[in-house]
């Protein structure tokens, strides 16, 4: 296991330095962290498509997944090779992630002989807490079963608006009352932290009251955001419990005077959920490639504004059309470009860096017989 011994000496010399004085060699393996990609459309392993090049360079610290990368003639066995073969090619562990929240926002379908997975509404109309940790634990038992280490879930929307087009009306969001998602989204979290499978809640700081979705274009929730959207997270923050969470790319303008999206909001990424919050954990941006985003910003623009702003992973998530993917290549290069230009520190990506091996190492990815112990894992789908 040279791999992860090399990681811990690694992550061990890091922090022996201030974060004024981060060491000088490794900074492509900072920014590689940094980057969560998609890995396009193909389902079945190959070993020279270009992502598994790309996480070899050390360009790749987490991948997402998506139905298409599950649409299997035999679907497990093959998404155990999948899950295998991406963090064979790693030197650093991978987040392997998914949106896995259930109801209508589920990669892991009945047709492809996953169990049932019931929307947050339902379990918030149900309000029943053995229900929700039944469930809860169903998901995140599956998750780590096939070594998927990372759900975008669970959604601490509150239900503002029930008409929202990508929030109320697919039934994401536990409930109106605050106080119940509040409830409901702690047992989704606890099941999920006892499974080895990190819970991202999402989206900060509330996409609840929304009219609009930020999948299309700019939503802008100046006149409709309500303070009880921020009372999940720092319920939840408090208690402990809380180890990542996702921006939203929503625009309010009583939060930010610049008028960005939340996503590349200084004002609101730290200002609000770093030192308001004091939130200590990995901030991921939802998708760079959803309209709120990149109809309105350029790919350079974003990215540098994503950063300042102090969110530590980027997401680009690569559900789009063969000619609008981005490779982590690119995105690399642009972060690498912006450090040497003076635009973004080198201790401004250490930062991100240290927040990111620190969940990696809690999450047992740099675990001596991490690597091992997955393969041993997967076994049971061959």
């Amino acid at each position: 296991m040279h791999k992860i011994l090399s990681l811990l000496l690694t992550v061990f010399a890091l922090t022996a330095h201030s974060k004024k004085d981060p060491p000088k060699d490794t900074i492509d393996i900072m920014i590689g962290q940094m980057i969560m990609i998609g890995i396009g459309d193909f389902n079945m392993v190959n070993s020279d498509e270009a992502i598994f090049k790309e996480i070899k360079s050390g360009k790749v610290g987490g991948v997402v997944l998506y139905e298409k990368n599950i649409l299997f003639e035999s679907p497990k066995p093959e998404l155990a090779l999948l899950v295998d073969m991406l963090q064979k090619n790693s030197e650093v562990p991978l987040f392997i992630s998914i949106d896995e929240e259930g109801g209508r926002v589920t990669r892991m379908k009945t047709r492809y002989g996953f169990p049932k997975n019931v929307s947050a509404q339902y379990l918030g109309d149900m309000d029943n807490i053995d229900s929700t940790r039944y469930y809860a634990n169903q998901t995140a038992t599956i998750l780590n079963s096939f070594g998927i280490n990372m759900n975008y879930a669970p959604v601490v929307d509150v239900n503002i608006n029930t008409k929202n087009p990508v929030i109320g009306k697919l039934q994401r969001s536990y409930s109106e009352d605050y106080k119940k998602v509040i409830e409901q989204a702690f047992e989704v979290i606890d099941q999920h932290n006892k499974n080895g499978v990190v819970p991202v809640l999402k989206h900060f700081p509330g996409h609840g009251s929304s009219r609009n979705d930020t999948h299309l274009g700019l939503a802008d929730v100046t006149e409709t955001w309500q303070l009880e959207e921020m009372y999940p997270y720092s319920a939840l923050i408090d208690s402990g419990v809380v180890k990542a969470v996702m921006t939203a790319h929503i625009v309010n303008k009583t939060l930010d005077d610049t008028k960005n999206p939340a996503t590349l909001s200084k004002q609101i990424v730290t200002g609000m959920l770093r030192e308001f919050l004091n939130f200590d954990g990995v901030i991921i941006s939802d998708d760079m490639q959803m309209g709120a985003i990149n109809n309105e910003f350029g790919l350079r623009e974003a990215i540098k504004l994503s950063i300042e702003a102090g969110v530590d992973m980027l997401m680009f998530a690569n559900n789009v059309s063969a000619n609008n993917r981005i490779s982590a290549s690119t995105v690399h290069a642009i972060i690498k470009d912006l450090l040497f230009e003076g635009i973004i520190t080198r201790e401004r990506i250490y930062e991100s860096y240290q927040r990111i091996i620190k969940l990696k190492a809690e999450t047992g990815l740099c675990d001596e017989g991490y690597y091992r112990s997955l393969k041993n894992k997967l076994r049971a789908y061959n």
